[in-house]
């Protein structure tokens, strides 16, 4: 990276991306002149060096110190063919010069990456780059020198026709008069540009030039965004109570508390800079007086110090105002409870209990809405006792009144529940999300009879008996597969409606959660690339869902089981994809709230007779509050397939869907599994191995042995996307309608190529019906020419 040093020192914070523990081998800083990579955007981006690729190298060496002074590694063009030079025009060359070239201006790239070049004899030169981490915006340098001696008459003239950039597209270039003389540097920049995944970029020479194009090197770097470190006050004021503690295992947590990761006693907001949110130090042995400076930390909504040894009176803390939940029980505070207290907007609950306090407890405290508790305080006095016991007395007497109410009204609700057409409940194709309650328990509550309600009384989705299922499945006789929930049998109903019927084996807390959260969610979503739950039973110990059955079975056993089921080529497995994907977009943008599935892999994709794909199993899934990007979950998925941002984090969103969704496309282009010792080695898990070859551009070594007759543009178009969708950060991945719109892209590719194909096999079949009817003796073996850009088979 380069960064603009603000300081003549620097922090490095290293974290885990998935699991293990963070290492670190060497940490190296070359110091740049301070000129060099200037932009506008450096106090907000660092520099992310994507590429620095040195054209005509004599070798596959990298040029270094200390041929660079400034250490940069400038990457042989003939070290990584694939990655820099595919599908380069005919003609093209490279030369090199022993006379020394000018480059001391801007950037200064080394003498001996200028004094080498390539060059498009017949009049053009393209190349073909992958950049990691992209599609982002990008400072691009392309480095020049005219190292060729032209004749009085010849002139070298060209336009630099992709990227399309305002001011920049199809300006002619000619080297020697931009550079003031040959061997002399020039460099044409784009300082902010929007480049995609793979770069292809044509140099093309003008008519009234006689030389074709010529280009030394190249260097492109990604913007990224400085994350701005913690607010300078909060952390101050969390060095002061870890000095409060003898204990050296949190307190000696080291770096920024909130960038990257979050210490694990603070919680941090999402603003720039952090602030802190949450001090969470209960029972961290705490002694000294909380520090007065406690009041700048004006961004807390939480504070715990209970069960330390606290000591003095609380301090001012008046100007919190969003702190919502104060626990300072079990200590040896003194003197008085502040009067501000009371008047804090937010303050829901406050615990003051079993400390020595004094005095008189203030009025607003008495009559404020929120939970307090102050006893063990024998000092601490309560003047408003008749007042508390007169609204005691009002409480009882209305909680009263309202139950008989609620009794008199409840058989009016239960005629109109009665009277209300089934059809209310369903005909809506809106996906109508379940809105969280302030109930403490679930949303859904199991009644003695089994039906299923939701806490309004209306039942869900369609109950049925279990005499009804035992005799749908033969007495459950037919098994057809077994899932987390449990075992799944083959069922046919009275009106002949195939289904699947899965029976819960769990037992536990946890089982039963997952059976209500998919039934609660299952019943009010309704999406024809989503699998629809017909029924549930809940008789006895026995928890039950009826599910359309889906004659094809799971999108796994078609990859990896080649053997049972057959073999699906590359434009049904994109047509599987969009499928999938239309679905769980729906999800994230069709639902109000949204809903995260949590758990996207092949064998919760499942495909109906005519082989359409609709995604399954929902007792994993989340929904997502409307006021906020993510979901506080203890991590839950299959492994592989599993975000590491969400494992480490416990932070769930759309993204985590996006990154699961990410290895299910490489494994529909590879034919893998996503997790194999045998199959990848040391990279041991398919996001590994695929993106390290995907970034050297060797697209072919990945691709499954068993793919016939596909356009090799569609499969990078899949690639590109999978591989933006596994970056191990949840805000550079895509969305799920950019990833269906990739999809769609490359449909379209496969389709026009099979068109293309179709019209050339049409005109070939007259043609030689023609040649028979002239000659009956001459033989026409094949007249059919495939487009060269099929790839017949990738074996």
């Amino acid at each position: 990276m380069i960064i603009r040093a603000t300081s003549t020192s620097i922090n490095v914070c290293l974290c885990c991306a998935s699991t293990g523990y963070p290492f670190i081998s060497t940490l190296e800083l070359r110091p740049l002149n301070g000129s060099m990579y200037t932009t506008d955007f450096e106090e907000e981006f660092f520099l992310s060096v994507a590429a620095r690729v040195n054209f005509g190298a004599l070798s596959k060496d990298n040029i270094r110190y200390p041929d660079d002074p400034y250490d940069r590694i400038w990457e042989s063009d003939l070290d990584k063919r694939q990655n820099f030079l595919v599908g380069m025009a005919p003609g093209t060359i490279r030369i090199s010069t022993t006379k020394n070239v000018t480059t001391d201006m801007r950037e200064c790239p080394p003498v001996k990456v200028m004094q080498t070049a390539i060059i498009g004899t017949q009049g053009s030169l393209s190349y073909r780059l992958n950049l990691y981490g992209f599609p982002a915006n990008a400072r691009a340098y392309a480095y020049l020198a005219e190292i060729e001696d032209l004749g009085w008459n010849e002139s070298r003239k060209f336009t630099m026709q992709k990227p399309y950039v305002p001011d920049y597209s199809n300006a002619v270039v000619n080297i020697a008069e931009n550079a003031n003389g040959s061997y002399t540097l020039y460099e044409p920049s784009y300082m902010n540009v929007s480049l995609d995944f793979v770069l292809s970029c044509s140099f093309v020479k003008t008519h009234d030039s006689t030389r074709g194009p010529l280009i030394n090197a190249i260097e492109i770097s990604r913007y990224v965004p400085i994350i701005p470190k913690t607010s300078g006050q909060d952390a101050s004021v969390l060095d002061m109570f870890r000095a409060m503690s003898i204990q050296s295992d949190w307190a000696s947590e080291e770096g920024d508390p909130c960038i990257p990761t979050q210490w694990e006693w603070v919680k941090c907001s999402s603003s720039k800079p952090p602030r802190i949110t949450k001090i969470d130090l209960s029972g961290r042995d705490l002694n000294g007086t909380i520090p007065s400076q406690l009041k700048l930390v004006e961004g807390l909504t939480e504070l715990w110090l209970n069960d330390n040894s606290l000591a003095g009176s609380i301090p001012d803390m008046s100007n919190l105002k969003y702190l919502i939940i104060l626990h300072l029980e079990n200590n040896r505070l003194t003197g008085q409870l502040p009067s501000y207290l009371g008047d804090m907007p937010n303050l829901r609950e406050l615990y003051v209990q079993n400390n020595n306090l004094s005095g008189g407890i203030p009025p607003t405290l008495l009559t404020k809405k929120l939970i307090f508790k102050y006893d063990g305080n024998p000092g601490l006095i309560c003047r408003e006792q008749k007042a508390k016991r007169l609204k005691l007395i009002i409480g009882i007497i209305t909680g009263v009144l309202a139950i008989f109410i609620l009794f008199l009204s409840c058989p009016l609700m239960l005629r109109h529940l009665r009277r209300r057409p089934l059809h209310e409940e369903s005909s809506g194709r809106k996906c109508d999300s379940i809105h969280a309650t302030s109930k403490p328990s679930n949303s859904y509550s199991v009644l003695r009879v089994g039906s299923l309600i939701t806490d309004e009384g209306l039942d869900v989705t369609n109950y049925m008996p279990l005499a009804e299922l035992v005799e749908a499945t033969h007495n459950f006789s037919k098994k057809i597969g077994k899932g987390s929930f449990g075992p799944v049998y083959y069922g046919k109903l009275k009106d002949g409606k195939e289904v699947a019927v899965k029976i819960k084996a769990d037992i536990s807390s946890h089982g039963t959660k997952q059976f209500e959260n998919e039934v609660s969610l299952l019943s009010r979503i309704h999406h024809k690339n989503l699998v629809p739950l017909i029924g549930y039973c809940e008789e006895g110990n026995q928890s039950i869902l009826v599910y359309e059955y889906m004659h094809n079975g799971t999108l796994r056993d078609h990859i990896h089981d080649n053997v049972k089921y057959k073999h699906i080529d590359w434009l049904s497995r994109l047509q599987i994809a969009e499928d999938a994907a239309r679905g769980l977009e729906y999800l994230h943008s069709g639902c109000n709230p949204s809903i995260i599935h949590r758990d996207v892999k092949t064998t919760n994709i499942l495909l109906d007779i005519n082989m359409r794909a609709k995604m399954s199993d929902f007792g994993l899934s989340k929904q997502t509050d409307e006021n906020f990007t993510h979901v506080s979950s203890v991590a839950q998925g299959t492994v592989g397939y599993l975000d590491p941002e969400y494992y480490a984090t416990q932070q769930l969103s759309e993204k985590s869907d996006v990154y699961s969704f990410g290895v299910v496309l490489l494994e529909l282009i590879s034919g893998r599994k996503p997790v194999s010792v045998e199959d990848y080695g040391a990279e041991w898990n398919i996001v590994h191995w695929a993106r390290s070859l995907i970034n050297k551009g060797d697209i072919t070594s990945i691709i499954d042995p068993s793919l016939e007759n596909f356009k090799i543009e569609s499969v990078w178009r899949i690639a590109e996307v999978a591989i933006s969708s596994v970056h191990p950060y949840g805000a550079s991945r895509p969305r799920m309608q950019d990833i269906e719109l990739a999809i769609q892209d490359a449909i379209k590719i496969e389709n026009r190529s099979r068109s293309t194909s179709a019209t050339s096999s049409h005109s070939s079949t007259l043609y030689a019906s023609h040649m028979r009817s002239l000659s009956n003796s001459l033989a026409i073996l094949s007249l059919d020419s495939p487009s060269e850009s099929v790839v017949p088979s990738a074996r």
